[in-house]
């Protein structure tokens, strides 16, 4: 996905030429920081302009902790991994599942965060769980290059499947009887049940179990180390746990009332 925002906006400084992959370590140089920064509270831009969100946070103390300076660049979800791959960002921190798929391309780290595809349907939609989606004639609705996208691909033969560029724009295909179920990340299918209260409900139990990472380009085991090291700190020290207040308090509120642990662990 999906679940992750919205870092500045900046060029190859840093690097050894542009395009050129930054070197493994790189102490004192820029880490760069690629994300998507639509997507909050993960990472967005605030009311002020400024990149703002958890994986906004943890990139900086990752940044402090390695000693070097943090630059956040902005890519389209899609465009994250050609980023990594061409060196143009060293990290990819953007609410990104490690999926088999994608680990045949770039590495990752260490889990931060364990969530799941869950579905925004219509209010009085006869859908009542994924089993309902299998049947001829559903239409699908996902942002592009999301699991979301890739899962209902993979195993609803029978549906239509239009994969957008927004996921603002996937709630509204729901909302306005143009697509019956949205496939995306448990904490923003409610988010956008809430923002749509009148005309969608949640189904938020996830028919698929998933688990976001820190991307990082193949053969940098040096950074994956330091990366991995960090994060391990990280959540000893309770920070995952800080955020979840600052940023996803009403949610958190909520996984507990349904019996499941919090997703920043």
């Amino acid at each position: 996905m999906k679940y992750i925002a919205l870092l500045g906006f900046f060029f190859c400084i840093g690097l050894s030429g542009c395009g050129k992959p930054a070197e493994a370590g790189g102490a004192g140089k820029p880490l760069v920081v690629g994300m998507d920064m639509t997507y909050p509270p993960f990472e967005f831009k605030n009311a002020k302009g400024e990149p703002d969100g958890v994986d906004v946070r943890m990139a900086e103390e990752l940044a402090k902790k390695l000693g070097r300076p943090l630059k956040l660049e902005s890519y389209a979800f899609d465009g994250l991994i050609p980023a990594l791959q061409s060196g143009k960002i060293d990290l990819i921190i953007s609410a990104m599942t490690a999926t088999e798929e994608r680990a045949q391309s770039i590495d990752f780290s260490e889990p931060y965060t364990h969530t799941g595809l869950a579905m925004l349907v219509a209010m009085d939609s006869p859908i009542q769980g994924v089993d309902d989606l299998k049947k001829p004639g559903i239409r699908i609705t996902a942002k592009l290059g999301t699991t979301g996208e890739t899962w209902a691909r993979a195993n609803l033969p029978g549906a239509t499947v239009n994969a957008l560029d927004g996921e603002a724009t996937c709630a509204l295909e729901v909302a306005q009887g143009r697509a019956d179920a949205f496939l995306y990340d448990q904490l923003s299918i409610f988010k956008y049940c809430q923002a749509n209260a009148a005309t969608t409900r949640a189904i938020l139990k996830p028919f698929v179990e998933e688990s976001w990472a820190i991307g990082i380009r193949k053969g940098n085991d040096t950074l994956r180390a330091e990366v991995n090291g960090f994060l391990d700190e990280f959540r000893k020290s309770g920070a995952f746990s800080r955020l979840g207040d600052q940023y996803l308090s009403e949610e958190k509120k909520l996984l507990e009332s349904m019996g499941q642990p919090f997703i920043l662990r």
